[in-house]
């Protein structure tokens, strides 16, 4: 094997950084528009979550690249409000299964059109049952988003069933039903108020352009978002290139393939991976990465847990989901990137109402990765700061948990 198709751990994980935007400088001015859409362009989407605590999703993984950023630049692009107000009439970003849920570029609408055919094989039980139980349901919520769109789910009379446990939404069948259609690419979302989705037709949300665009073959879409994939990811397996979009892997390997025999794609061997994999052809290969951010438990560096580990040495679980009194370090827990590693973790939470950022826990990666706990604690105190600023809030402070708090506190202090 040459020199070229041999990369060490060291230089896998630099590559990675690169490709995601960490090896280049936060802009020193002013961040505008510009800004964002060429991080976009980097990463290919952003995931959506509805957890609150600390900050939405979509907004983290801008930040952690670009720093202090209006987040209302985002809002414009993708028509989230917080009043009822017009959305723009064209929002540049849309919401779509991708990833998971996720804001992706207008302009990849036609490839995810395959994935909105198989609305009545690929979503979970209840979104395919609907159809095929109640025909009129459907049809009465295509009238509904046809004749008074945008709508919400409560548009639709359908009262919320009492809860029930074990199941992570708490859906009525009218939601299920607006569901289905937007699984299928009937309706799409034309704004969100207070993270509420508003459902509508997509020739009243779409630029004409992504209308007229020709359906591609199935194939040659799933190359693209492999294409995608791996120049977002910069050197990958399998696994990793397939779960960034939830390919299948058959489909993951045929592009992959197609890719290989047309130079876009690299076979690599990386030291201790343990799997082939494969480098994209233009990646930076940067001889050291001087990053700092805070990383969103959804943050397209690290939500694919496997490679998270496997990259940086770093076990990390969202602990959302977990009872609290099992919970190891904490409810929302966002890693710290310095430099090339992951060193520590903090469990983050806004105080709105106190103007506080509140770091409920915090802890040192074992051995720091090669940095000492008291640069930790500076680089994450000086990180804390400005995040606290950029979310409009006066201050922060460390609760007395995990091995890192004292430190952290001192720094903060």
């Amino acid at each position: 094997m040459t020199d070229l198709a041999r990369l060490s751990a060291a230089q896998a994980r630099r590559i990675a950084l690169a490709a995601q935007g960490f090896a280049e400088p936060r802009p020193a001015g002013r961040i505008d528009a510009r800004h964002l859409r060429r991080v976009l362009n980097r990463l290919g989407l952003l995931q959506i979550d509805s957890v609150n605590v600390f900050s939405r999703a979509h907004y983290l993984p801008l930040f952690a690249r670009l720093g202090p950023y209006p987040r209302e630049l985002l809002d414009r692009m993708t028509a989230y409000t917080t009043t009822s107000a017009k959305p723009p009439p064209r929002p540049e970003l849309f919401e779509y299964w991708a990833h998971a849920a996720s804001l992706l570029p207008v302009e990849t609408q036609p490839l995810f059109r395959w994935r909105m055919a198989r609305a009545h094989l690929d979503p979970w039980q209840s979104i395919k049952q609907i159809a095929h139980e109640n025909p009129q349901l459907m049809d009465d919520v295509r009238s509904l988003v046809a004749e008074h769109g945008p709508v919400r789910a409560g548009d639709t009379g359908i009262p919320r069933p009492a809860p029930r446990p074990g199941h992570m939404w708490n859906w009525h069948d009218g939601k299920t039903a607006l569901e289905h259609l937007f699984w299928a690419g009937e309706v799409t979302t034309a704004k969100r108020v207070n993270f509420e989705r508003f459902y509508d037709l997509p020739e009243r949300v779409f630029p004409p352009a992504v209308l007229v665009a020709p359906t591609p073959r199935e194939a040659d879409a799933k190359r693209e978002l492999v294409r995608i994939s791996a120049r977002a990811l910069g050197v990958a397996t399998e696994a990793d290139i397939r779960d960034y979009f939830r390919l299948s892997s058959a489909s993951t390997r045929a592009a992959v393939v197609d890719l290989v025999d047309q130079g876009e794609l690299i076979p690599v061997h990386v030291e201790g991976w343990g799997a082939p994999a494969w480098l994209w052809h233009d990646a930076r290969r940067p001889r050291q990465v001087r990053a700092r951010a805070l990383l969103s438990p959804f943050d397209n560096l690290i939500w694919f847990r496997q490679r998270t580990e496997r990259v940086f040495g770093f076990h990390y679980r969202i602990e959302i989901y977990v009872p609290e009194p099992q919970r190891r370090f904490g409810y929302y827990v966002l890693p710290f990137l310095l430099g090339e590693s992951l060193v520590g973790r903090v469990d983050l939470k806004s105080d709105r109402q106190a103007g506080v950022l509140r770091v409920q826990s915090a802890w040192l990666e074992a051995g720091g990765a090669g940095h000492n706990a008291d640069e930790v604690a500076d680089e994450l105190a000086a990180e804390l700061a400005t995040t606290a600023g950029w979310l409009g809030l006066a201050g922060v402070e460390v609760m007395p948990r995990g091995d890192l708090a004292p430190r952290l506190a001192a720094a903060v202090g």
